[in-house]
């Protein structure tokens, strides 16, 4: 007796499955798309991308970590692409757009040698063999030269120039941004986030910037009658409102006459001049306070001769607190000198309609701020993005290991790397291995179409004059570009983005390649 096999079912009916060679092309699409929108902002010749939101914001940037964010994203496989731009934005700061291209491309190349059935393990195999050989192509063109801030100048300047900034104002940035790392770095102590802070204010032009060797704060006085000026200042940080003091438990009181109320009163009136009268007694100049504050505690200050702020936002009271050497006090009753900061001297500087606080020559002053300038919103914020990748690559040139020829030399010296040691490798890896040089080499092409010269004979040029002279790049020149030797044009970037950005691209793309099943839930 022959019994009926029942369809087991194990996935919901409303899900959609994906297989083979059809969930392979789906994923390289996706990531190729993605890579393919942020081409065209690669370099110094790039072009920007204008993000409108569904609330109607505007973003106008370069940076393709920011432009991949705004996207909004939802294809899996693409959002792989993103996380690597982002990983790289976090690891080093710059090189987001490279990192994403070159996911692409790895993609783009691999499709070609699936279609030709080499088998996905053996690409990824390959891939993973060929970024072993291409970290060596990097330490080989890791420059011997002096850190100095020449040089770092140069690589804050090569990360900056086509995000905005101009040609004039990136030099300025670049020397501002070199002072702030300067200014913060000890050697062998890693430089914490919060060591370089950047506040940006519009209304002049991006070569106003400065560096303020302390902190700003969007901050106004609390009474006009306060000082606009402090010098050598005892800061106290204070994390608690000064007002009059709440019972934990609800109480009324009964006042029955005059004489009662006006001692109600007039107790109120003692506690909170004993606010102010603590502070002036303990020598206190400047009173920080997180929350709010009275205004009967507000004049009692006033009359003592302190400048007070209120509702200062947590962070830039810590970084007050770092600048000064001060502690963030939770109670006023007890001060002692060790509780408090000094300060060389605390200003009020108008900009416009805004007063801004200055904070400079802290006795912790381990912290500095960049004051960015700019004419318009966007302006500042698209710089902000731009001096934020610049400090990130300066001190990762420090850190990290020094610093390679940019305008696509070291990517030229990758791929040269490769080609040489392919007929090394056995069997079908050297395909792979091929493939990735190729992929890497998309990056000049890139740069070299980005500044309006013809791809293919700009990398053929790029290769000849790199086997004759060792180093060669695309050099933006006018409004369009050159081939020319990048350590002559000063145009450097830290050895580290491109090893993060390589070790990034090709661990995605291997993750993508490997992909044979998607299977999504409705």
């Amino acid at each position: 007796m022959s019994t009926r096999m029942q369809p087991l079912y194990v996935l919901s009916e409303d899900s959609d499955r994906t297989s083979g060679r059809d969930a392979r092309d789906s994923n390289i699409r996706a990531g190729k798309a993605v890579a393919s929108a942020v081409r065209t902002t690669l370099g110094p010749r790039g072009m920007d991308k204008m993000l409108v939101d569904t609330s109607g914001d505007v973003v106008v940037t370069n940076d393709g970590a920011t432009i991949l964010q705004e996207m909004d994203i939802e294809h899996p496989a693409a959002q792989m692409i993103v996380e690597v731009a982002e990983t790289q934005e976090e690891s080093v700061g710059d090189g987001t757009t490279t990192a994403a291209v070159l996911t692409g491309e790895l993609l783009r190349r691999a499709e070609d040698l699936l279609d030709d059935d080499i088998h996905p393990t053996v690409v990824v195999e390959g891939y993973h063999e060929a970024v072993g050989l291409a970290q060596e192509a990097i330490a080989e063109q890791t420059l011997d030269v002096e850190l100095d801030d020449e040089v770092l100048a140069a690589v804050a300047e090569s990360s900056m120039t086509g995000k905005g900034t101009g040609d004039v104002a990136a030099d300025v940035l670049a020397d501002v941004v070199v002072g702030a790392v300067r200014a913060v770095y000890e050697a062998g102590e890693p430089i914490a986030d919060d060591d370089v802070r950047i506040h940006t204010q519009t209304g002049a032009s991006s070569s106003s910037t400065e560096l303020v060797e302390g902190v700003v704060v969007d901050e106004e006085r609390l009474h006009d009658g306060m000082p606009r000026t402090v010098e050598d200042a005892t800061v106290a940080v204070v994390d608690t409102k000064l007002d009059i003091r709440e019972g934990e438990a609800d109480a009324e009181y009964t006042i029955s006459s005059v004489e009662q109320l006006e001692a109600a009163i007039d107790a109120e009136d003692e506690e909170l001049r004993g606010y102010a009268t603590a502070f002036a007694d303990a020598g206190v100049d400047v009173v920080v306070c997180t929350k709010s504050v009275s205004d009967r505690v507000a004049n009692h200050l006033t009359k003592h001769g302190i400048l007070a702020f209120e509702s200062v936002k947590s962070g830039d009271a810590s970084a007050v607190a770092r600048a000064t050497g001060a502690r963030q006090l939770g109670d006023v009753r007890d001060l002692t000198p060790s509780d408090f900061g000094r300060a060389e001297r605390i200003s009020i500087r108008t900009f416009g309609d805004d007063e801004l606080t200055f904070v400079e020559g802290g006795d912790a002053a381990e912290t500095v701020t960049i004051l960015l300038r700019g004419g318009t919103e966007h302006i500042v914020e698209e710089l902000e993005r731009a001096i934020n990748d610049a400090v990130d690559v300066t001190v990762a040139a420090i850190e990290s290991g020094g610093v390679v020829p940019g305008a696509g030399s070291t990517e030229i010296a990758i791929a040269e790397h490769l080609r040489s040691a392919v007929a090394g490798i056995d069997g079908r890896k050297q395909l792979a291995v091929e493939a990735f040089a190729d992929a890497v080499e998309a990056l000049p092409r890139t740069l070299a179409t980005n500044a309006g010269m013809d791809p293919i004979d700009a990398v053929v040029e790029l290769r000849s004059t790199f086997d004759s002279e060792g180093a060669a790049g695309v050099i933006a020149t006018g409004r369009t570009g050159e081939i020319g030797d990048p350590i002559d044009a000063r145009v450097f970037d830290p050895a580290a983005v491109k090893r993060d950005a390589v070790t990034g691209a090709s661990e995605a793309a291997t993750m993508v390649i490997r992909i044979d099943d998607v299977i999504a839930a409705n």
